[in-house]
This record gives C-alpha cells, sequence and structure tokens, in this order.
C-alpha cells in the first residue's frame, strides 16, 4: 500500500505523467510526449486528455468548451463541474424576457449540436461492438484474415469521435469565416465516415 500511494503521489507531481482515464478501469500511467493534449494507452488503447479532468482526448474542442455549458435563458455561462459562473461579473440570473428569442434561438442551436453529438458517440458505440464482434469471429480456425476490417473499425471509431467532438468545437466557436471550413471539413469527414 505505501508502493502504491507513493507512486500515485510521483505521478501527481509530475505534470508530464498522468493515469488512463479509461471508463471501465486502467492502471496504466501516461507520458505526455510531443505537442499534443492526447496520449494513447499502451495497454487499452484509450486517448486521455493531459490538459482537464474529462475523461477522454476531446480534440478538436477545447478543454474550455468540455466544461463550460450556457443557460438557454439568460446565456449565463458557468462550469458543469463545480456550476459556479464562468464569468463573475454575471449578476442578473432570472431577468431573462427580453432575451426570449435569442434564448429560443440558442436553445434550438443547442439541441441540433447535442443530437448531432449524442449521434457520433451511439455510432461510435457501434463501431466498437462491431469491432468486438468481428474480433471473436477471427478467433475461429478458418476465419483468419480479418484484420482489414477490424481495422476499418478503429477507423470508424476514431472518426465518430472526432465528428462528436467537432459538434462541442462548432457550437462554441463563433468565428463564422472559420466556421464555414471547419464545417466543410466535417460534412466531408461525416459523408465518408457514413459510407464507411
Amino acid at each position: 500500500q505505501y508502493e502504491k500511494a507513493l507512486l500515485r503521489r510521483y505521478v501527481e507531481c509530475c505534470s508530464n505523467l498522468t493515469w488512463c482515464t479509461n471508463p471501465q478501469g486502467c492502471d496504466q500511467i501516461l507520458l505526455k510526449d510531443g505537442l499534443g493534449y492526447g496520449a494513447a494507452c499502451s495497454k487499452c488503447s484509450w486517448i486521455s486528455c493531459f490538459n482537464c479532468s474529462f475523461p477522454e482526448a476531446h480534440y478538436p474542442a477545447s478543454c474550455s468548451h468540455m466544461s463550460r455549458m450556457t443557460c438557454a435563458k439568460c446565456n449565463h455561462g458557468f462550469c458543469w463541474r463545480c456550476l459556479k459562473p464562468w464569468r463573475p461579473n454575471h449578476k442578473d440570473y432570472y431577468n431573462c424576457s427580453a432575451m426570449v428569442s435569442k434564448a429560443a434561438w440558442q436553445e434550438k442551436r443547442f439541441q441540433d449540436y447535442n443530437e448531432r453529438c449524442t449521434f457520433h458517440h451511439h455510432a461510435r458505440e457501434f463501431a466498437v461492438s462491431l469491432r468486438n464482434s468481428i474480433s471473436s469471429i477471427r478467433e475461429m480456425p478458418k476465419i483468419r484474415n480479418l484484420t482489414f476490417v477490424l481495422d476499418a473499425c478503429k477507423v470508424l471509431e476514431q472518426a465518430r469521435k472526432v465528428l462528436a467532438y467537432s459538434c462541442v468545437y462548432s457550437y462554441y466557436n463563433q468565428d463564422t469565416e472559420s466556421m464555414d471550413i471547419v464545417e466543410q471539413q466535417t460534412e466531408s469527414l461525416e459523408l465518408l465516415t457514413n459510407a464507411l
């Protein structure tokens, strides 16, 4: 227990080390290498984020995107983890009647992006179960050459993950000029992913 506590303390003190955040549980220590924010676990292949406590890497959405929420009625920004105001100078929490039409538009916009994000997360879960099914079939004596199908499932998982977090990124990004390019690229990736 002492050695485990010592190791845990050491990992917590090192800025270039973290534990794997796989929700299924993994005791692997990850080393941050390069400029990327995500690190793939060599034991379970889960990709964790180094900069925040969100359980998985969420590129292209930033870490602040993953913790910030906005009220559809009053446009108040707050952190979903601690529920404290995102901007400390926000005062008028309940007087929202002047912003009803804008709030309705924001709510519809949120619902659209949320539905797309949820769809891609479910599609990713389907790709994972498909890969697991193919892996079990691959173990049969006569069927061994399914590597290309397993690789396709892995690509499908990654594409769905990027598409899901692209929804988060698009929702929070207000720069319309750069968003046109992002939306075009996302649409192209979505078409190719659906084809796969």
